[in-house]
């Protein structure tokens, strides 16, 4: 069956099934990564004796590697063709997790994981073009309620896989783990993907390049050092920020002046473009950034395990994975402003419980918000995408993706280190413990104490206290974690603001270029 007959047709035949296989497994092997490695990060800071602010580095430097490798992908898979580049991507991603597993410290596993996210920047919007190259853009929502289920295993799995892992051999096995899948989607992408015919691209914009993936890098990096600063007067905050900022500022304007400039901001001259872009932007900084603190709620404040924590995630999953399918098939007939609103309410009826958290708090109502929470997510983030992208011209597909996707980093990236600078100055207002300093000669805090204790109980041997002061501190630390995620909660609202504005008629699709008749390249789905 030729490429342009599957498109066509309106059935996901085999053909489509077959590299829809391809695309999953290596979603699922980069998403799993992410999710696996939140749990982790509790043991990192025992393994390497390193604060939660410094071991947090080992998500930013995955997102920071997506951020600058994103804005290439298009471009490279027209000139050296996506089969290779895809393959070449799962290489990366699986040497990274080989390497990631041998480092002695947490500077090491830092840099791994810049080779990892290198990959897998690269993973999901060429595994998207692929899929969108065979089953035809006029099918983009049929196609991600077939997608949806099997990639939510990764949130789903991965706290859990990981959990087990760490629990039951050492945290080295959740990099392990990467490499048998890798070799098997490596040997499964040269059977099923069709031969590479690559065809002569556009100019490339190296001068574009040189301004933007450098300034992204930067701005990150000096947003990601926030947390273990402490405060924007720090030279390691401001001066990458500003420098970086200066290197955006300088691409948006040069940016109007190519044919072909790296990211194409005119395209923000459509609407839905725009307003689903700010909706997202905003939504991802406040549920993003609360989200990598939920596994670190169960696992510092109440004691749980790694395994455990994963499991008590996964309602989050399993809710997402019953309402993304629906979510998929209504993107196609129903307007999203009449549906994304009632899943951002569940999201917000969900997410209120978080701001109420003790030491104590029921599990079973933990739970049913995550589970809440997790019917609401699959109910926003795909139908946004699949409507604002179905509204642009087939040539502009895959540049408008890219501008979201972008924007999605960026703001996981601020939301990760705004909520994780208010709780750990949050945590530092907490009491002192007379005579009692930690290896470095700072002072050991009751919450700081009780944390620890949660993790290692025989330190309390070590280290006799009265058992008040831990009750104490454990208390101060939930309140915490309650006022970061009521910060975060705020921010969830506002996005009824931008939600408001998303189209409430049915827009017609753009299967086909305009000119050309040329298929459409795919979006690029949240990472």
């Amino acid at each position: 069956m030729t490429q342009q007959s599957i498109a066509t047709s309106d059935k996901l035949d085999a053909a489509v099934l077959k590299v829809a296989g391809v695309v999953v497994l290596g979603a699922i092997m980069s998403i799993l990564d992410v999710t696996v490695v939140s749990v982790a990060i509790p043991t990192f800071q025992n393994e390497f004796d390193a604060s939660y602010a410094r071991v947090a580095w080992t998500m930013t430097a995955y997102t920071l590697a997506l951020a600058t490798v994103i804005p290439l992908s298009g471009w490279a898979a027209d000139r050296f063709g996506t089969k290779r580049l895809y393959m070449v991507a799962l290489a990366l991603f699986t040497i990274g997790s080989g390497l990631c597993a041998t480092a002695d410290t947490i500077g090491e596993l830092i840099g791994y994981r810049v080779l990892q996210g290198l990959g897998g920047g690269m993973l999901m919007p060429l595994g998207m073009t692929i899929m969108t190259r065979a089953a035809g853009p006029h099918r983009i929502g049929r196609l991600m309620a077939v997608l949806g289920i099997p990639m939510l295993l990764g949130p789903i799995g991965g706290p859990i896989l990981g959990g087990w892992l760490i629990d039951t051999a050492s945290w080295h096995w959740i990099f392990l783990i990467n490499l048998p899948i890798g070799v098997i989607a490596l040997i499964y992408a040269q059977m099923a993907l069709p031969k590479d015919a690559p065809e002569p691209s556009e100019s490339f914009d190296f001068v574009g390049m040189l301004m933007l993936s450098p300034g992204l890098a930067l701005f990150l990096y000096g947003v990601s050092s926030l947390p273990e600063a402490g405060t924007f007067a720090a030279a390691k905050v401001w001066g990458p920020m500003l420098v970086g900022a200066a290197l955006v500022v300088a691409f948006v304007l040069y940016s109007f002046k190519p044919r072909h400039p790296l990211l194409d901001l005119r395209l923000f001259s459509n609407r839905n473009l725009t307003i689903a872009s700010v909706t997202l932007f905003v939504f991802i900084i406040a549920f993003m950034g609360a989200g990598l603190l939920f596994p670190s709620y169960f696992l510092q404040v109440r004691g749980e395990t790694t395994l455990t924590a994963g499991l008590l995630m996964a309602p989050q999953g399993i809710g997402a994975m019953m309402t993304m399918p629906i979510a998929g098939m209504l993107a196609d007939r129903v307007p999203i402003g009449r549906t994304v609103p009632f899943a951002l309410a569940l999201i917000v009826a969900g997410f209120f419980s978080f701001t109420q958290v003790d030491p104590q708090t029921s599990y079973w109502l933990l739970g049913g918000s995550l589970f809440v929470m997790g019917l609401g997510m699959g109910g926003t983030m795909m139908p946004i995408m699949t409507s604002a992208l179905r509204t642009l011209q087939a040539h502009d597909v895959a540049r408008g993706s890219t501008l979201v996707n972008i924007l999605q980093q960026i703001g996981g990236s601020i939301g990760a280190a705004v909520m994780s600078v208010i709780l750990t100055n949050e945590l530092n207002g907490s009491r002192p413990i007379p005579g009692l300093v930690d290896p470095s000669g700072e002072p050991v805090t009751e919450a700081g104490l009780a944390i620890a204790a949660q993790q290692r109980p025989e330190l309390l041997q070590q280290t006799p206290v009265d058992p008040s002061l831990i009750e104490r501190g454990l208390d101060f630390a939930a309140n915490s974690f309650a006022t970061t995620f009521w910060v975060a909660f705020a921010l969830v609202l506002a996005t009824f603001i931008p939600a408001a504005l998303l189209p409430r008629r049915r827009q017609p699709a753009q299967p086909l270029d305009d000119q050309q008749g040329e298929l459409v390249k795919a979006p690029v789905v949240i990472h």
